[in-house]
């Protein structure tokens, strides 16, 4: 797991890297709040899963329409 983490850290700083040599905007968040956004997302997400809430779309849509 962390050899993963690790990795993907070094992919991203290279990524960065070569972003800023070729003088191109980044196609993430430039700034804190953005990046916290992202981890929020993330963190709900699991959240989500963690609790066990299910949603069937197709049916609320369904019943709906």
């Amino acid at each position: 797991m962390a050899s993963q983490l690790v990795l993907a850290l070094l992919t991203g700083f290279l990524a960065g890297t070569l972003f800023s040599l070729v003088q191109i905007p980044i196609p993430a968040p430039a700034n804190l709040s953005g990046v916290l956004g992202i981890v929020g997302i993330f963190l709900g997400y699991k959240g989500v899963e963690w609790l066990g809430i299910r949603v069937d779309l197709l049916e609320v849509l369904s019943s709906v329409f």
